[in-house]
Order: structure tokens, then C-alpha cells, then sequence
């Protein structure tokens, strides 16, 4: 695909820097609270079992919720949107604050889940709707990377307050990132106002963007053994009697994340889609294969660096060429089609980890999470005519 612009247009104006730190004000608001959940509504009488639906409950109305938001990304206003996004999780966090009874908790998991479900879709919307066509895959490389700190960072900082003081203060710090994002938005001159294409032809309301299935299943694919590993990492490490500092994986995969994205932040625009997912797919087969044979903290580092290479780059890869494929007129449909492949991966990792983990030896874990790597080069090989002009 050729791109338009001037390769020397400026990533970082005004708008393009606050919507980049509103980014990571979104994602740290809703990523505090998630390791703290279960625990909380545990506190407040409920059982294992509802704690855990309870605690599903966000990423479950987020995906119903995604094509909604994708639909109205495309037909409202970006400002407007990320605003009342921002108010849903600001009231959520603040009501996570004073709750009493897991119902209430249930209640404001699916406001979380609404404005979670805005906020990622018309933020990077918004943002790649200021980007020069052929730096859309550099730009996004950026709003990956602030995504990435906001996962990073939050849940440390929530489990440190609710360790240091408790599980109410620990909310009120994730509404202040919710407050963050609010004030942010303020100062943008663009507000993202939706582009009018002019068609005799009456446009209509769909769930997805069809061209941008294929990067959806890619994506769904790449992020079931990240999501599988990020719920049972704790137990099968001690299933398996292996001597590893297992809490310090999400960090070190987080840092070399970060490392890669800078890194590699002017290749986005210049090597093709084919390329980078092949190497994604090898690097998520290296994490694996470490994560099966994790006898020493030099394994887990290779296996956090594997992941981080493979499903990692891939989230930034996969989006930016999401918008690439779609329509200028429908990029808050492709946003959110790209998204429902990532939150169905974020929904299937935990229980496919599950299915596995439960049923089969704990040596065969990972080798039957492999099984994900061809799959999905079969899906490319399926789809490739349509993905081979994508150059991010």
C-alpha cells in the first residue's frame, strides 16, 4: 500500500502528545484495579467463584460493547467519547471506593468495562486520524508502548497501596488516573470529529470491519499463550517446582518490551506485515519453549523477551495495519474489529490455561500452546493476497 505525507512530518505535535499520555492514563486506570478485583469482592463476602465472574465481568461487556463504540468512533466525536469514557472509569474506580457488597462491585465492573471499551477504541483512533499516512505504524508503535507502561506500571502501584494501606486508597489512585486522562483531552485543539463521506448509498450498522478479520484472528491467536501465562505463570511455576523469581516476569517482559518498541520504532513503517508476524510467530515459540524449561532466571528472562517479541510487537503491528487495510471513513470499525480479536484472546488464554492445566501433565503445558504458532501461520496463508501489500 503506498502511503501519502512527508516522511519527515512530526509525530509529536500538541494533540498527538496528550492523546499519547491520555493513552497511558486510560489503560493505567483500568489496569490497577484488575489484580485487586477478586481479592476485594473475596473481602466483601463472596465466594471464589463470583469473585472470578465478577471480576470477568469488565472484559465481557467490553467486548459485547466494542462494536458500538466502533460504530460511534466512526460517527462522534473522539473528544467527546474519550470524555465520557474517562467519566465511566473515574466513576467506577471511585465506586470500586465505597462499595459494601460484591453486587455494587458487579455494577460498576460493567460501567469499567464501557469506558474501557471507549476509550481504547477512540483514543487510537483519534490518534492515528493525526498521523501521516506512512508513519501510521510508527505512531502507533508509541501509543503501543505508552499502553504498555500503562500495564506495567498500574498493577504494581496498586498492589504496593493495597499492601501499604489498603484496597479503598488503592482505588482512589486509579480514579486519579481517570482524572488525568479527563484534564489531558481538555487541552487538544483536533477534537477528532468523524470524517464525512458523501455516498448515496445508506451506511450501515456492522460488528466488524471484514478486511480487518484476518489481523483480528492473527491477534487472538499470538495473545492466547500471553494471557494463558499471565493467569497461571504463578501456579505452574509451583507446580512445577521451579526456582525462579516468577513475580518479577511481567516486569522484565514489560522493560524489554519498551526496549524493542524503541528500538524498532522506525522499521513499523518500513517492513512488510508478512515479515514481522514471521518473526512474532518465532519469538512466541522461543518464549514458550523457555517457559516449558524454566530452570533458572535466565530462562525466564529469554521467555519474557520471547513473549514480549512475539505477542508484544505483534499488538502494535496488528493495529496499525488494521488501520491500514480499513477505510479512512471507518478507522473506529477497524479499531474496534482489531480489538475484539485481542479481548476474544484475552478471554480464551485464561481458559484454554485452564482446560490444559487442569487436564493434562504440567510438562505438556506449553508444548500444547504451541500449537497456536501454526494456526496461525495457516490463518496468513489464508488470507495473505489480501495482507501482502500491507507495508506498516
Amino acid at each position: 500500500m503506498k502511503a501519502n505525507g512527508s516522511k519527515t512530518a512530526s509525530l509529536f505535535t500538541r494533540d498527538t502528545t496528550l492523546i499519547l499520555f491520555g493513552a497511558f492514563s486510560y489503560m493505567a486506570a483500568s489496569m490497577l484495579m484488575n489484580p485487586l478485583i477478586v481479592g476485594y469482592t473475596n473481602s466483601l463476602g463472596a465466594s471464589a467463584f463470583l469473585a472470578g465472574l465478577i471480576a470477568a465481568a469488565m472484559n465481557f461487556v467490553s467486548l459485547i460493547f466494542r462494536p458500538f463504540a466502533g460504530q460511534l468512533t466512526d460517527r462522534v466525536s473522539k473528544y467527546n467519547l474519550a470524555f465520557v469514557g474517562g467519566i465511566l472509569l473515574f466513576v467506577a474506580a471511585v465506586g470500586y471506593a465505597v462499595s459494601v457488597a460484591p453486587w455494587m462491585i458487579a455494577i460498576f465492573r460493567v460501567l469499567n468495562g464501557i469506558g474501557f471499551a471507549l476509550c481504547s477504541v477512540c483514543m487510537a483512533t483519534w490518534l492515528s486520524g493525526l498521523l501521516p499516512r506512512n508513519r501510521v505504524g510508527t505512531g502507533m508503535g508509541y501509543y503501543g508502548m505508552m499502553n504498555a507502561l500503562g500495564m506495567a506500571i498500574a498493577p504494581a502501584l496498586g498492589i504496593f497501596v493495597y499492601q501499604h494501606v489498603n484496597y479503598r486508597i488503592a482505588f482512589l489512585c486509579s480514579a486519579i488516573f481517570s482524572g488525568l486522562l479527563i484534564i489531558l483531552i481538555q487541552f487538544t485543539i483536533n477534537r477528532g470529529k468523524p470524517i464525512v463521506v458523501h455516498s448515496n448509498t445508506k451506511q450501515k450498522f456492522r460488528i466488524v470491519q471484514p478486511k480487518v478479520i484476518p489481523v483480528a484472528i492473527v491477534i487472538m491467536l499470538l495473545s492466547i499463550p500471553y494471557f494463558a501465562t499471565q493467569s497461571y505463570i504463578v501456579e505452574y511455576v509451583a507446580a512445577r517446582h521451579m526456582h525462579v523469581m516468577v513475580g518479577s516476569f511481567f516486569i522484565i517482559y514489560a522493560i524489554i518490551l519498551l526496549l524493542m518498541r524503541l528500538a524498532l520504532k522506525d522499521y513499523f513503517d518500513r517492513i512488510a506485515f508478512k515479515w514481522f508476524l514471521l518473526a512474532g510467530i518465532i519469538c512466541n515459540l522461543v518464549g514458550m519453549f523457555a517457559l516449558n524449561n524454566l530452570y533458572n532466571n535466565w530462562m525466564m528472562i529469554v521467555a519474557a523477551a520471547g513473549l514480549a517479541g512475539g505477542y508484544g510487537l505483534m499488538y502494535s503491528v496488528c493495529q496499525a495495519t488494521a488501520l491500514l487495510v480499513a477505510p479512512l471513513d471507518e478507522q473506529g470499525l477497524a479499531n474496534s474489529t482489531f480489538y475484539i480479536g485481542m479481548d476474544t484472546g484475552m478471554v480464551l488464554g485464561p481458559i484454554i490455561g485452564g482446560i490444559l492445566y487442569g487436564f493434562l501433565p504440567y510438562s505438556m503445558f506449553y508444548p500444547a500452546l504451541m500449537l497456536t504458532a501454526p494456526v496461525t501461520a495457516i490463518v496468513y496463508l489464508i488470507y495473505r493476497k489480501q495482507l501482502a501489500h500491507v507495508q506498516n
